[in-house]
């Protein structure tokens, strides 16, 4: 049985919690000493390290190789420079050091064992004793691992059958390295040297000096020795040597197996042979052959025993992870190299065990191991039981934090379901299918591969679904499985994420169009049609496998950036294209004929010709195609009143008509003509229903009409230029009358907004583009305000559509105003436009009237179909609030609205942190890169409201509650502030300095019931360095002398209006609405407005403003007393990588 796996583990983990030293280089040259003899004082160490020379120069006289450093040539005289140098080729290397160990083995086995040393990283020298020449006592005595501080030197003694060896290496910490973990392409080729020199040596021992008992016991003895040592070099280069060698024992016994049969067989044939003299002396030499074939594999097994129990159970529990994988990955070769001794349940728990390690370097061996088991259907048989128990854990690591480990055990659970009957549950399968929608494309992908093997690609899935004839049916039945399982999902957004998961594995059932749209025109009335949403969802799948093939790169949020295709790739995208062009020019008029009615198909098929080689229309003589098309194109605008269907119709004529195409003419035309009868309708419809002084005179229907024909030409209006058709004085006109009198429907007034917004924003194209008469801006400038002003008073409409559809476009319309870019100066002077303190005011008002509102209470005993229609409201709505948080915050960035009135948003960043935390440290950072010193004063402006607000809500009680909730969020909010300004205090200076001249230090510390002690003196002396410095700052200078030049009764009145929120005038209404500390944001704002300028492509530090940071006034208080502070853990945990923003920021 397999035993559980997460007590022992954690057991294992204590019990191997091994003290982790590095083995440092040091400086001696050339490699180690070794000796025979005892060092017993550090002053014969010092000689013997001093005097000693490698006396294995003249064994290893034929393995020299060279390498030229520094314009010499340097001789490699030792097994680890040749091996490091990798000059020469290992079988050759190995060849000479067995010729030496046939000469002098003692010399040869002590050069292999220093091999090994040097390969750890240690520098030092090796000596050895004799085992026989020491009493039994004295062994155990000799086997520790101590450290000489006299000498500085590190010693280990460990047994290496029939010797004790004594390592010895300076200790030098400067230097951690080991050349199994150095960087760059030099060391990674010596790893793999490393392993190729371990795994030859066995291959070229095995017929001659492997079985002398004499070699395998000493390297043995030598590598469990240093396996077990403190060391981590040790520990590591050594496991690394032994599995090595273990798994090149492995090989030999394989091929000691298949000698051992093929000599069986000879002998059965040579012993049925006719008995003679020549013959019996065969056969005596095939019985000894046998026999030496039956030891040997005996001996191979006590080795690989002994390397198994002496290193890899101790091992494979390591607290470094390198050498657990390490351990992970070679017994995941073992069990594919020889499964008759490891595949069975004896070994197969350390990988189950290690599917649950912290380090996903180690579960990813396990994965990979398993995945080389699984591939084999002759070894499955013998994982059932491990199957059972560690099914569970596989099917949950897709779900794992490292991406790398998900899509390996996706992969590995796609070779379980093909050759393990079931191992999979179905409710295993839907989980695993659900993967296609992840974002992770990798995973996605292997997960894609998945759903297409066990589901698409099987026969049998199919059999319930109704089947097509004629040439379609093996593609019509994959894709109705296909169609199937996407509304069942019931993720019907996320149909491109389908498709790109399923991309690279059913590619040429995704690139059946004809297949597709021949199942879309059959009659409904056929046996086998497909009903009304399998019909939209096949749609969908057309308009995203078109996109994906024509552009050829992942759906939004799948990968960084655009792919760069290779030559093969673009040859097959061109081949695409051409392949859309030449099928939907035919029959996309078809399929717009059939769903016109539609809205949702429509929508879908409308992008299509974007799409198009446009020039094929008159390269292939398919003008009557394209006649086809514009005529159900204008019959559905006829049709339809739905925006997405306008919009969709309104872009497939700009593509038609762009460029210097051949069809230019032949679609402008048509499309002139549309418009025209529109303008007409909506001309006729008005003249009809409007009277100046009553407004608009008609029912519902002509209502309708009339919004149905504004709906169009808004539509039009957004991708066309209609300006020869003189539409913004109707659309204004109705505007006007709405603001002054407001009885139309808000219907009607949403498109006539757009109309208007939409021919001001082509009349600033046009002037950006061409010069323009003074007169010609003037009115344009008339028209601008007059506009911004309607929007304005939209702001405060009752119907909540319009007034967020208007707060968006005076938006966006402030931005494209405040960043004008034309040739003429003249034409940005006159058209540029800021606004008002008391625009600014509502807009920011608007923001937490429809932004931050609380949330209504939520209703209890719903039914399935209410929740989901309850959540899909509130993502809408969250959708709705971030738009509208996310256009205002690009004013601030913008240098449009005043930095400060950002104070109002940071101070919902904790409350909100799921739902608009992102947006806001956007801003911060952005804020903060283009003014550090503002965007500083703005973060305390926002945690001085808040404090104040906080004792206001205390009333009359003199006690401060620390411990209060409201107390405690102020504070979380600070540290949050804080984490903004990064690790480079450097950076930062500037900004922590401002703050505490103009917050903390002039401010809060001055009262001396905070004082305590001496201790604070540092504090005092920072205090007076900061007031220092302000008297040398030009611009703080200026600041305060402007200030201290006013009388002290101004001051004090300049006070009681910043406190009474009387500095701005604002209407009743307005000062009903306005919270005190929105008052008191909107007033310090007003002197930094007359320094405001706008955001070019190198920001110029702006001037400093007003000291309004300190409300009670600007002067210095020179106090010595001192506070007491709290000391904050330095240690922020995971807040660092969430919070820190802007670092980067100069």
């Amino acid at each position: 049985m397999i035993a559980e796996p997460s007590s022992g583990i954690a057991a294992s983990h204590q019990e191997n919690s091994i003290h982790d030293e590095t083995v440092p280089e040091s400086t001696v040259q050339n490699g180690s000493c070794l000796r025979n003899g005892n060092l017993k004082t550090p002053r014969g160490k010092r000689k013997v390290q001093e005097q000693c020379e490698n006396i294995r120069r003249n064994s290893s006289s034929t393995r020299r190789a060279s390498q030229l450093q520094n314009g010499q040539v340097v001789e490699a005289v030792t097994l680890f420079e040749v091996v490091s140098m990798g000059k020469r080729a290992m079988q050759s290397v190995v060849d000479d050091w067995v010729e030496a160990y046939k000469q002098d083995r003692d010399v040869a086995l002590l050069d292999l064992i220093n091999f090994f040393i040097q390969c750890s990283g240690c520098q030092g020298m090796v000596t050895a004793e004799m085992f026989q020449s020491l009493p039994k006592s004295d062994v155990i005595q000799k086997m520790t691992e101590t450290f000489d501080e006299e000498t500085g030197l590190q010693y280990k003694k460990f047994m290496a059958y029939p010797w004790i060896l004594t390592v010895t290496w300076p200790v030098d910490m400067d230097n951690e390295d080991y050349p199994l973990i150095k960087p760059g392409p030099y060391w990674k080729k010596f790893k793999a040297n490393f392993c190729e020199f371990t795994a030859v040596l066995i291959q070229q021992c095995q017929c001659s000096i492997l079985y002398d008992s004499y070699l395998m016991d000493t390297v043995i003895s030598l590598l469990t020795g240093l396996a077990d040592s403190m060391v981590r070099a040790f520990r590591h280069t050594s496991t690394l040597a032994a599995l090595k060698l273990l798994t090149a024992l492995v090989r030999v016994r394989l091929n000691l197996d298949v000698s051992k049969h093929n000599t069986q067989r000879l002998y059965e044939v040579e012993k049925n042979r006719i008995t003679g003299k020549r013959t019996n002396c065969r056969l005596d030499q095939l019985e000894r052959k046998r026999k030496e074939c039956e030891q040997k594999p005996l001996e191979i097994q006590n080795m690989m025993n002994a390397i198994f129990k002496g290193t890899f159970l101790q091992r494979y529990r390591d607290v470094i992870p390198e050498i657990r994988a390490i351990c992970i990955e070679e017994i995941g070769s073992w069990m594919k190299m020889y499964p008759d001794t490891f595949l069975n349940d004896s070994y197969l728990k350390y990988i189950g065990w290690m599917l649950y390690d912290k380090q996903a370097e180690v579960r990813l061996k396990c994965l990979l191991g398993l995945q080389g088991i699984y591939s084999r259907k002759e070894l499955v048989s013998k994982m059932d039981l491990f199957t059972s128990r560690f099914k569970d854990r596989i099917v949950s690591m897709t779900l794992d934090k490292d991406h790398e480990v998900a899509v390996q055990a996706m992969k590995l659970l796609m070779l379980m379901s093909q050759n393990c009957e079931d191992a999979l549950s179905s409710e295993d399968c839907e989980t695993l299918y659900q993967f296609v929608y992840t974002t992770h494309r990798p995973l996605a992908v292997a997960a894609g591969e998945f759903l297409y093997k066990r589901l698409l690609n099987n026969q049998g899935d199919g059999e319930g679904l109704p089947k097509s004839r004629g040439k379609f049916e093996p593609s019509a039945s994959h894709l109705r499985i296909l169609i199937a399982f996407f509304l069942e999902s019931e993720l019907h957004k996320h149909v491109a994420y389908l498709v790109d998961s399923l991309w690279d594995w059913a590619a040429s059932l995704l690139k059946d169009w004809a297949c597709m749209t021949s199942l879309l025109l059959q009659d409904s009335e056929e046996d086998g049609a497909l009903s009304g949403a399998q019909e939209s969802a096949l749609i969908e799948i057309i308009l995203v496998t078109v996109r994906e093939a024509a552009e050829g790169h992942p759906p939004v949020g799948r990968g960084a950036a655009k792919k760069i295709l290779s030559v093969k790739e673009k040859k097959i995208q061109l081949e695409d294209c051409t392949k859309i062009t030449e099928h939907f020019i035919v029959v996309l008029p078809q399929l717009l004929a059939k769903y016109s009615a539609d809205a949702e198909k429509v929508v879908n098929l409308l992008p299509i010709p974007q799409y198009y080689d446009l020039e094929a229309y008159s390269t292939g003589h398919l003008e009557k195609h394209l006649d086809a098309l514009l005529k159900e194109v204008k019959d559905i605008m006829c049709k339809h009143s739905d925006m997405d269907v306008l919009e969709a119709c309104s872009r497939m004529y700009d593509i038609l008509c762009s460029g210097d195409l051949a069809i230019h003419n032949r679609v402008d035309l048509a499309r002139t003509q549309l418009i025209d009868e529109l303008v007409d309708q909506l001309n006729q419809l008005l003249h009809d229903s409007w009277r100046e002084e009553e407004g608009l005179c008609t029912g519902e229907e002509g209502i309708s009409r009339i919004c149905s024909a504004l709906r169009r030409i808004a539509a039009f209006h957004n991708a066309h230029d209609l300006a020869k058709w003189n539409l913004h004085d109707k659309t204004s006109e109705l505007l006007v009358f709405e603001m002054e009198h407001g009885s139309l429907p808000v219907q009607m007034i949403l498109p006539a907004l757009q109309c208007t917004y939409f021919a001001l924003l082509w009349q600033l194209v046009a002037v950006g583009e061409r010069p323009s008469s003074k007169e010609t801006l003037l009115a344009l400038r008339r028209e601008l305000r007059l506009f911004c002003q309607i929007c304005t008073c939209y702001l405060s409409h009752k119907n909540k559509d319009l007034s967020e559809k208007a707060f968006m476009i005076l938006c966006d319309l402030l931005l494209i105003l405040s960043h004008q870019n034309s040739s003429s100066d003249e034409a940005v002077g006159l058209l540029e436009y800021l606004p008002s303190m008391s625009l600014q005011s509502k807009m920011l008002l608007f923001i937490q009237d429809h932004v931050f509102t609380e949330e209504e209470e939520e209703f209890k005993d719903l039914t399935e179909e209410e929740e989901r229609t309850k959540e899909g409201y509130k993502l809408n709505d969250l959708h709705r609030r971030r738009s509208l948080l996310a256009v205002y915050c690009k004013l601030i960035v913008c240098n449009v609205v005043e930095m400060v009135a950002a104070a109002e948003i940071y101070k919902h960043y904790m409350k909100t942190y799921n739902d608009f935390g992102d947006i806001i440290k956007e801003t911060l950072s952005r804020t903060r890169h283009n003014d550090k010193i503002q965007c500083a004063k703005t973060l305390v402006l926002c945690l001085q409201q808040l404090f104040q607000k906080h004792i206001n809500a205390l009333g009359s009680s003199n006690s401060m509650e620390f411990s209060s909730t409201s107390f405690m969020n102020i504070k979380e909010l600070a540290r949050r502030f804080s984490l903004t300004f990064g690790w480079d205090q450097v950076k930062s200076r500037e900004s922590v300095a401002m703050i505490h001249k103009y917050g903390y230090l002039q401010r809060y510390i001055t009262e001396p019931g905070f004082c305590k002690g001496d201790e604070w003196h540092p504090l005092v002396w920072y205090r007076n360095s900061l007031l220092a410095n302000e008297e040398e700052e030009s611009t703080v200078t200026g600041v305060v002398g402007e200030w201290s030049s006013m009388s002290p009764s101004k001051i004090s009145a300049f006070k009681r209006k910043l406190s009474n929120g009387s500095l701005l005038e604002t209407s009743p209404a307005e000062a009903t609405n306005k919270t005190p500390d929105f008052q008191y944001t909107l007033q310090l704002a007003s002197p930094a407005r007359k320094s405001r300028k706008r955001l070019k492509a190198q920001e110029t530090p702006r001037p400093e403003y007003l000291p309004f940071l300190c409300p009670a006034g600007p002067k210095r208080r020179c106090s010595q007393d001192m506070i007491k502070t709290e000391n904050f853990p330095e240690d922020v945990g995971e807040d660092v990588d969430v919070d820190v923003v802007g670092t980067d920021q100069g």
